[in-house]
């Protein structure tokens, strides 16, 4: 276990307010790196993708950036630009 993951570890568990926040801010920085990854893989700029969605850079490094407010119809679109296919799954564990 890194530090890092011991710090989060022991901070979590002595900080409610933090170990809530910490899930839902992960998750959403991880959103954005899978949609980072994805157009990577897809070997596309962040220009070209903000072409095919027609809109601006600026507005596509917000959303791999910033995805804590992108909605789920802008994550289908997104999806499509880069030529893969947006999967939601549920899970209980």
């Amino acid at each position: 276990m890194s530090d890092l993951q011991k710090y989060i570890k022991k901070r979590t568990e002595r900080d409610p307010e933090f170990a809530e926040n910490y899930e839902v801010g992960y998750a959403d920085f991880r959103i954005g790196i899978i949609l980072r990854q994805a157009r990577e893989s897809a070997g596309l700029t962040q220009e070209e993708v903000a072409k095919r969605l027609q809109t601006n850079k600026s507005a596509i490094s917000r959303i791999e950036n910033h995805a804590d407010d992108v909605r789920l119809s802008t994550i289908q679109k997104y999806a499509e630009a880069v030529g893969t296919n947006l999967q939601i799954r549920l899970s209980t564990s």
